[in-house]
């Protein structure tokens, strides 16, 4: 790992910025490694995965490794994955139940500089709503559900996905495209990017 993530990844997991927000207090929870070239950007941890640590410590997770085609141990290999949430910090909860959306100060304080660490990445999954209004701005669509039928439209950079919650068992009921035509294309893009065979750029280049 280059120094100077090292050290960007030490002051994030120092940050403290949104304490006073945070009914468990902070906990930032993030991978990334300069050689990793593909990039996960989700919501926010949740209590799980606050407790433990790990990012997608949780059965989201499973369904989100199942849609990449990755084990585990490729998963959390920061040198092939890059991890970065649009919240760092689990946001507790809201009102009516669910978790609280990532806190609005975390990715513009965070993500510009990570990013600009991680020469490598020429894949970015957008899983979920947050991360595809932060990447992809005005080319987003009018929903969700609009922006990943028009995934093909974002390639190379990026690939919107829906955030792989329980929440998502009915829209995936109406939209079996999804798992039919997005997530094997999904997977041979992610196996070409994270095989351990597969030709790697060096750390410090740029693309």
């Amino acid at each position: 790992m280059s120094a100077r993530l090292s050290a960007l990844l030490a002051e994030v997991r120092a940050c403290t910025h949104c304490a006073a927000h945070l009914p468990l207090g902070p906990r930032p929870v993030l991978r990334a490694e300069a050689t990793a070239r593909l990039m996960i950007v989700g919501q926010a941890p949740g209590t799980k995965v606050h407790a433990s640590g790990v990012p997608w410590d949780d059965p989201s997770g499973r369904r989100l490794r199942a849609w990449l085609g990755l084990a585990p141990e490729d998963f959390y290999d920061a040198s092939r994955v890059a991890i970065l949430p649009m919240g760092f910090c689990y946001p507790g909860r809201l009102p009516r139940g669910g978790d609280a959306p990532p806190r609005p100060e975390c990715a513009p304080l965070w993500h510009p500089r990570l990013r600009a660490e991680l020469p490598a990445v020429e894949l970015t999954v957008l899983a979920g709503a947050y991360a595809q209004a932060r990447y992809l701005g005005k080319r987003r669509r009018r929903t969700l559900g609009e922006t990943v039928a028009a995934w093909r439209s974002y390639l190379p950079d990026f690939l919107p996905t829906p955030h792989p919650s329980w929440r998502v068992n009915n829209w995936l009921k109406l939209n079996p495209w999804f798992e039919a035509e997005v997530v094997p294309e999904l997977q041979a893009r992610v196996a070409a990017l994270t095989s351990p065979s597969s030709p790697r750029p060096p750390a410090g280049s740029s693309r």
